[in-house]
């Protein structure tokens, strides 16, 4: 790739080059990380062979770095999936229950921008319904970062909460319920035709803050795919060609997506699997009273700070669930 890189009319098909470009960074980072742990290892074994008894401590430090980064490597390993290293996009729905749901989703929205933030992942809210007294009715969101779909796919189902309301006056616990979807980024990277006759597109008016904030163009657009049903709204960038291009963008990866599981979905029938469960179904259960406990109905990891789960401490359990998935059977 590189010698195709140094080719004098590279740069004359643009688009071509700036795939090009992108895969081989990709590319060279996955590369230079083995680079580095070889490296690495060649320096503590040549502390080791000094045999030196005060460098016990530096050597021991040394194994322990090389521990987490061999554990790294070993969790890396994990992402098998043809997309799992692409950038993502999620999407969250408030189930049925009024205020208390969409309380619910908008806690979720909360989760997930906090366990991109931890990790450096760059997080765009891209549309945003507001819920009629708390919450929301549903959100879009962006995720750009290393291995990001591969990571979030673990979130792809029904969440269900049990906690003590905060908005009914007799202090009772509920129970509320929200959907997660997520799919690849890969809008880029593929080719899918949509039949404008196929399409409808309204425009409006994009909701804010107040004030200075509230659009006086209609900026937002809405797409509605008439065979699948699919609709995507974008409202939150700054003019009214910027919200088309993302939307459709984000368009084409659900369609890709929808073949694409609709195709796994024909194979484990085949195979005599089950298929994924639909709404009904939740894949993880957050229960904060009558004790804290969150758990994942999938692989049955547990904790016990539901908090901390809240707060963005998802990785444990997008780990486990990819364990889970590495040990199906073929």
């Amino acid at each position: 790739m590189e010698k195709v890189t140094a080719v004098t009319d590279f740069w004359n098909d643009s688009q071509r080059a700036q795939d090009v470009m992108r895969d081989l960074t990709r590319l060279r980072g996955q590369v230079s990380v083995w680079e580095s742990l070889s490296k690495h290892l060649s320096d503590t074994l040549e502390l080791a062979e000094l045999g030196d008894d005060e460098l016990y401590d530096e050597l021991a430090h040394e194994v322990e770095a090389l521990q987490r980064e061999v554990n790294d490597l070993e969790f890396r390993a994990l992402f098998a999936g043809q997309y799992d290293q692409e950038d993502a996009i999620l999407a969250i729905h408030a189930g049925a229950g009024g205020t208390e749901a969409q309380d619910w989703a908008q806690m979720l929205q909360r989760m997930f921008i906090r366990w991109a933030e931890t990790h450096q992942f760059k997080v765009e809210i891209l549309d945003t319904s507001a819920g009629d007294e708390a919450g929301i009715k549903s959100c879009l969101m962006s995720f750009k970062g290393d291995y990001v779909y591969g990571r979030l796919k673990s979130e792809r189902g029904v969440h269900r909460l049990v906690r003590i309301s905060p908005y009914d006056s007799s202090s009772r616990r509920h129970t509320s319920f929200a959907k997660v979807e997520v799919w690849p980024d890969v809008a880029e990277d593929i080719e899918v035709e949509i039949d404008e006759k196929d399409l409808r597109i309204d425009r409006f008016r994009a909701s804010g803050a107040g004030g200075q904030h509230v659009q006086k163009n209609e900026t937002a657009v809405r797409l509605t795919h008439y065979p699948t049903g699919i609709v995507v709204s974008c409202q939150n960038q700054r003019s009214l060609t910027q919200n088309m291009q993302v939307a459709m963008s984000i368009l084409k990866s659900q369609l890709f997506d929808l073949e694409r599981r609709k195709q796994e979905a024909e194979m484990n029938a085949l195979k005599g699997e089950d298929v994924d469960a639909g709404w009904g179904n939740q894949i993880r259960s957050y229960v904060l009273h009558p004790y804290k406990m969150v758990k994942d109905h999938r692989t049955n990891h547990e904790v016990g700070n539901a908090q901390a789960v809240l707060d963005g401490r998802l990785d444990d359990f997008m780990e486990a669930f990819l364990r889970y998935k590495v040990g199906q059977p073929a």
